[in-house]
């Protein structure tokens, strides 16, 4: 996908300080993962890059306190700079209505391909190593603990999970079963069974057996 002014833009959004699990390097692998999914899909490459540079340009604010949702902040910061820059309203809404949908915690589901593809992509790049990676790091600074053996997951009533090692279990290990895209699919479940070979070693070595 070919850089331009608009990516020089979504960048400005991204702080160097930002926390690792959602800085500007996430938004380059998201991208790469969405130019592969693209390959082999017949969505609109625009579309998705737009999608992708600008998914996440709320999500400084939100760790901020500033806002509740990066997600819907950032559709309509985004439709307001693809609108400056001259892009086809047909366009701004098929890329604002992806922003809203690729949150996790959100219910909007996506309604185009394009939709699609970013959330396939932003979600495998919650799995396998770089998952496993992004998921320490994020909860490292929100003080949260590693692991709790007193809270296993089966028995932690939050969504999200109260340890890192819950929130693995919790969420990361459901994201293959949503994706959209056969290519998605493929990549999830290989990084699927690297998570769980991460967490069968994580258990014994937590239990002193290596």
């Amino acid at each position: 996908m070919p850089d331009d002014s608009l990516r020089t833009v979504a960048r400005s959004y991204f702080a160097d300080s930002m926390n690792p699990a959602h800085d500007w390097h996430h938004v380059q692998r998201v991208e790469a993962l969405a130019e592969r999914l693209t390959a082999e899909d017949a969505a609109d490459e625009r579309t998705v890059e737009l999608a992708v540079w600008f998914h996440d340009i709320g999500r400084a604010r939100e760790d901020a306190g500033e806002i509740d949702d990066h997600a819907t902040w950032g559709a309509r910061e985004a439709e307001r700079v693809l609108a400056e820059h001259g892009i086809a309203d047909g366009r701004i809404e098929t890329v604002t209505q992806a922003i809203r949908a690729h949150r996790y915690a959100n219910d909007t589901e996506p309604a185009s391909r394009e939709a699609q593809i970013l959330c396939d992509a932003d979600n495998l790049d919650a799995l396998g190593a770089v998952g496993i990676a992004r998921c320490f790091t994020y909860g490292g600074e929100l003080g949260e603990p590693i692991h709790d053996p007193s809270t296993p997951p089966a028995d932690d009533p939050t969504a999200a999970g109260q340890s890192q090692y819950n929130h693995i279990h919790t969420k990361i290990l459901d994201l293959p079963g949503r994706m959209y895209t056969d290519a998605g699919r493929e990549l999830a479940e290989d990084r699927r069974a690297f998570v769980e070979r991460f967490l069968d070693r994580f258990d014994t070595e937590v239990a002193g057996r290596r």
